[in-house]
């Protein structure tokens, strides 16, 4: 009997030191569903040859879905991811919370080769939290072919209003094929980052002076009835469940002719490979509303650690590697250039090689290089962000809100109903929040 109890101590010992030797090397990665992040984990057995003491767990989930576990994990310290996927919302409000570590990677990393626009948004008090994987502004996709079609030439900066009249005359229901595909699916990240973006050039602003909520004006309405009356006319059917990913597929398998969304989506519509339409892909600015640019488009998504991650060091050398100027060649050697990373190195637009393979290259660079997401709106506001508000409480209103500009698009309100609702309901959580009194 002794002999048997001390066997069995010894194996449940056992058992724990197994589990935390394998612990001790694994290192758990939060990241979205995204083509990018798809061949950042097909690649990442290269990084682990290189490092066999270091095993990856990977958690790949839709983007909704990511923030809110990511965000749950970080907020209680739970610990349960070491490297979290994360936007450059997050990384200076959950820096100054000190719930992420500061990354200084050495000399040979080249700090200094990411776009200076980018970094600024992974920093504070010029110390960084993040590095990006990839980065991106706004740009308008179309089909030259639908386009040399009907007779239309597209500007190279387009207005909202050209862009309902181009749309209007390419869609063609009958062979399902929609003159404009926009984000629908509802979420603060998802339909409320175009939408945002929208308003800010259709001249209106989530918060005037005070944080007062200023959902209810007419720039709000009158952005919003572009966007539903152009969706109903020209969009695909239940665009409330399309987001950046269900309108890339959209567009890549010949089913959308114009489509306005993140400049990430070049380096995936002119592949030939993922895109039926690549050799048919035309580009161009934003379009204008009203007021004119406004605050410019700017995102990133990026690899950050959790102050809670007990691998600090492991995830360091890991999101070294994947946002490395060596991780840009890999990608280039397995994948080709024009799907190699976008919007973070200067090298990567210097090289010919990349020039040659992404015809919208240096407009792409140029897009990320000078967005100004601090720029002027119509009225003086209080925050910052282009399509987000540079707020905590953010999360929460523009999901919320999201939901509710969802419901214009499926036809359960109006968007003067919308609107009312929408006012009432950011003024409640920015009281609740303390910010307005």
């Amino acid at each position: 009997m002794a002999n048997s109890r001390m066997l069995a101590c010894m194996t449940v010992a056992g058992m724990l030191l197994g589990d935390g030797a394998q612990a001790a090397g694994t290192l758990t990665i939060a990241t979205v569903n995204n083509g990018d992040m798809i061949i950042m984990k097909q690649l990442s057995g290269e990084f682990e040859k290189a490092h066999p003491d270091i095993h990856l767990n990977w958690v790949t989930l839709e983007e909704n879905v990511l923030r809110q576990r990511v965000t749950t994990d970080i907020a209680t310290h739970a610990g349960q991811f070491d490297i979290l996927t994360i936007g450059n919302y997050e990384v200076p409000i959950w820096a100054r919370q000190g719930w992420l570590a500061e990354l200084s990677p050495g000399a040979d990393y080249d700090v200094n080769d990411i776009v200076p626009s980018v970094r600024a948004g992974l920093s504070v008090d010029s110390r960084l939290y993040a590095l990006p994987f990839y980065a991106e502004s706004i740009m308008t996709y179309y089909r030259t072919d639908l386009f040399r079609k009907a007779g239309l030439s597209m500007p190279q900066h387009p207005t909202y209003e050209q862009i309902r009249t181009f749309a209007d005359t390419i869609t063609d229901r009958n062979s399902q094929t929609y003159g404009l595909c926009l984000r629908g699916k509802p979420g603060w990240g998802e339909n409320m980052a175009y939408v945002t973006a929208l308003v800010n050039t259709f001249g209106g602003q989530w918060f005037g002076a005070g944080w007062k909520p200023m959902l209810d004006t007419p720039e709000w309405k009158a952005a919003l009835q572009w966007y539903v009356s152009a969706m109903k006319a020209d969009g695909p059917p239940g665009a409330t469940s399309n987001g950046f990913n269900e309108n890339l597929a959209l567009f890549a398998s010949g089913h959308c002719g114009i489509w306005v969304d993140s400049t990430i989506a070049g380096g995936l519509l002119f592949d030939a490979r993922q895109s039926h339409v690549a050799d048919r892909v035309g580009f161009a600015a934003a379009p204008t509303g009203p007021y004119g640019k406004g605050p410019t488009w700017l995102w990133s998504w990026n690899l950050a650690i959790p102050a809670s991650s007990r691998h600090a060091d492991d995830a360091r050398i890991f999101i070294e590697w994947a946002t490395s100027k060596a991780y840009v060649q890999l990608v280039a050697q397995h994948e080709g250039w024009v799907a190699v990373p976008a919007g973070t190195r200067v090298s990567t637009y210097d090289n010919p090689d990349y020039q040659k393979a992404a015809p919208f290259a240096s407009f792409v660079h140029a897009a990320i290089d000078t967005a100004d997401p601090d720029g002027q709106t119509r009225q003086p506001r209080p925050y910052g962000g282009a399509q987000f508000v540079g707020i905590a409480p953010f999360q929460a209103i523009g999901t919320q809100v999201g939901q509710t500009v969802a419901a214009t698009l499926s036809g359960q309100m109006t968007v003067e109903q919308a609107l009312g609702a929408a006012q009432a309901s950011v003024t409640r959580t920015m009281r609740q929040s303390g910010y307005l009194h």
